[in-house]
């Protein structure tokens, strides 16, 4: 599996921290699925978390700030 560019996964997220707690959510959650069957061994839930938003699978919003 080839990992996008970062320059890339960055134009989608606007934004490289956005990017971080994104991809860290994201592989969280693929951690505490039952990840290890789905997908092949040696595989990193990071790797698939950043192929995901890539693949524009997993969105991100910025909150909406209350005035």
């Amino acid at each position: 599996m080839k990992q996008p560019s970062l320059d890339q996964l960055e134009k989608i997220v606007g934004s490289k921290y956005a990017l971080a707690v994104l991809a860290a959510r994201r592989a969280r959650m693929l951690t505490e699925s039952d990840f290890a069957d789905q997908h092949p061994k040696g595989t990193k839930p990071v790797t698939v978390a950043l192929q995901e938003i890539a693949e524009g699978k997993v969105k991100y919003e910025w909150g909406k700030k209350k005035a």
